[in-house]
């Protein structure tokens, strides 16, 4: 990504989670944590990730009802020539972390055992030299 691109994808990230801890109302969308932003070259369009403890289906049905409003809000808070179109995608990374912590605490690793002590090593030890 070009240094615009980046810094494009911040200003939304940033703007959309305003947004979700201030002025969104739906229910579905209070817990939403957005991940990532992805914008194209031109930044006509948002790749904007998501995750929340909520159902994922029901989070994703909350977005398509706000992104309107979002893009809206958007576009009055930027100086962008076009206010990129958003798309939303949930966020699978979060998961898969949490499966592999799960499936690493499952593991029965058994402790390695302890090196043994050779009559040399112990005679050593006595400071006699």
């Amino acid at each position: 990504m070009t240094i615009k691109q980046e810094r494009a994808a911040q200003l939304i990230q940033e703007i959309l989670g305003e947004l979700f801890m201030m002025e969104v109302t739906d229910p579905a969308l209070q817990d939403v944590t957005i991940t990532e932003v992805k914008v194209d070259r031109e930044i006509e369009y948002a790749q904007v990730y998501v995750h929340a403890l909520e159902d994922r289906q029901t989070v994703m049905a909350g977005l398509e009802r706000a992104s309107g409003f979002l893009r809206r809000e958007l576009a009055a808070r930027t100086r962008f020539r076009k206010t990129p179109a958003l798309h939303f995608h949930w966020d699978v990374a979060i998961d898969r972390g949490e499966r592999i912590d799960e499936l690493l605490s499952s593991l029965d690793i058994p402790a390695p055992p302890a090196p043994a002590i050779t009559e040399e090593e112990d005679a050593d030890d006595d400071g006699l030299g």
